[in-house]
């Protein structure tokens, strides 16, 4: 089964560096933002399973838009995506609401195997609701 996904990150060439990954693996990717004020709006129409959530971007940056999505969505799937040396931040997404995330630069399997991760904890939450 193929997930619904949002990519969020203010630098282009990432969006499309993600986006190529999961598309090759079989993931849709429903929706694309280079903000968290677009995120946000993104998340409530395409309603996607996860979001990839770059930490850092203008306008509104991605543990507001973390916990903006979170409080429309308490279930929202969101795996947080950061540089090197933003461990502050990291454990203030995770103490948000993030379920995990990736620090760039990142290898593809690494990538792959946090969203596989985060949408299996997924299915575990359901089960057992």
């Amino acid at each position: 089964m193929s997930a619904r996904i949002m990519i969020v990150d203010d630098a282009a060439f990432m969006r499309k560096r993600i986006r190529n990954i999961l598309v090759k693996e079989g993931y849709e990717v429903v929706a694309e933002s280079a903000n968290g004020r677009e995120a946000v709006e993104n998340y409530q129409e395409h309603k996607p399973e996860l979001v990839t959530m770059d930490i850092t971007m203008p306008e509104m940056d991605g543990i507001t838009a973390l916990q903006e999505i979170r409080s429309i969505d308490p279930m929202a799937l969101v795996v947080m995506v950061t540089a090197m040396g933003q461990q502050s931040m990291v454990i203030k997404a995770i103490k948000a609401g993030a379920k995990d995330f990736i620090v760039k630069p990142f290898e593809p399997e690494r990538v792959l195997q946090t969203i596989k991760n985060a949408l299996k904890s997924r299915e575990g939450e359901t089960a057992t609701a």
